[in-house]
């Protein structure tokens, strides 16, 4: 990817401060998913139980407490300047040019989020976060959360490399806060009530794919932000992160009644949809069989 851009500033560097506990509750979109946690815990070695409780995080780890003893790692921007935080600050500009401009021609102001990066465990709106739930987005909190480390261990192992499939899951994070900004996401929560709730939740994760290939599409259109690879990578991030590839890599059998985020077919269409469309119209997964 080229991105010369100028990187945003709603970036809030929590890592190496441990935390967690319990929270307000409510609805966080674009994490893993129940079976993808499970898979993660095969990878790692990690007991499921903890990533499935209410929230309730670890200490510390000794490397996250040792990080850079007198700063306050909750202060925005007081971040040292490392590769991973200036590639995300500087996707997260673009997204907030390319949404800004959107809202702009619908009459609208576009009201960006923070993304938050975070080490282990922290605490959001929705309740403690642990690194193992992969990115997500909080609405009660207008936050992305992040772990840089967990992240990029998790693109590896489900073959999802690449910085364009890096950006790629930022921008669905971020096409859940535009969802929120829309009212999508009452609109969905709505819709759960006397229906198929998982149903409902695939047509919010695949439209946030949606809003991921359109970004990629306009910022593309207006700065050249892609290179040769750059559109593989991506349908190959939104493949695999398809309920029905993760249910198989954890050795059972495809389940298509407890999907929650859609097939590897139905992201990486949705994902090619809006990248070829570059128009919010497109990405209407409600209206769509």
């Amino acid at each position: 990817m080229r991105l010369g851009g100028p990187e945003s500033d709603n970036i809030e560097d929590r890592r190496g401060r441990g935390g967690g506990g319990g929270g307000r509750g409510g609805i966080a979109v674009g994490g893993l998913g129940g079976v993808a946690i499970l898979l993660v815990c095969l990878f790692f070695g990690i007991d499921p139980s903890v990533l499935l409780s209410d929230g309730e995080a670890p200490p510390p780890t000794q490397r996250e407490a040792s990080r850079e003893p007198g700063r306050d790692p909750g202060q925005r921007n007081a971040a040292p300047e490392d590769a991973g935080r200036r590639f995300v600050a500087q996707v997260l500009g673009e997204t907030e040019q390319v949404w800004t401009a959107q809202f702009t021609a619908m009459g609208r102001q576009y009201q960006a989020p923070v993304l938050v990066l975070f080490s282990g465990a922290t605490q959001s709106g929705c309740g403690g976060a642990q690194a193992q739930m992969g990115p997500f987005y909080c609405p009660n909190d207008r936050r992305v959360y992040i772990d840089l480390d967990f992240m990029a261990q998790l693109q590896q192992q489900l073959g999802a490399r690449g910085d364009f499939a890096a950006a790629y899951i930022v921008a669905h994070e971020v096409g859940h806060h535009v969802q929120n900004e829309l009212g999508v996401l009452r609109r969905a929560e709505e819709l759960r009530r006397g229906n198929d709730a998982n149903a409902v939740q695939v047509r919010v994760e695949l439209q946030a794919d949606c809003f991921a290939g359109l970004w990629a599409k306009r910022a593309n259109d207006a700065r050249r932000i892609l290179e040769p690879g750059d559109v593989e990578e991506g349908l190959a991030a939104a493949a695999a992160v398809g309920d029905d590839r993760l249910q198989r890599r954890a050795g059972g059998r495809v389940q298509p009644e407890s999907f929650t985020h859609g097939s590897s077919a139905e992201r990486v269409r949705w994902f090619r949809r809006g990248l070829e469309s570059g128009a919010l119209s497109a990405c209407d997964t409600f209206a769509s069989r």
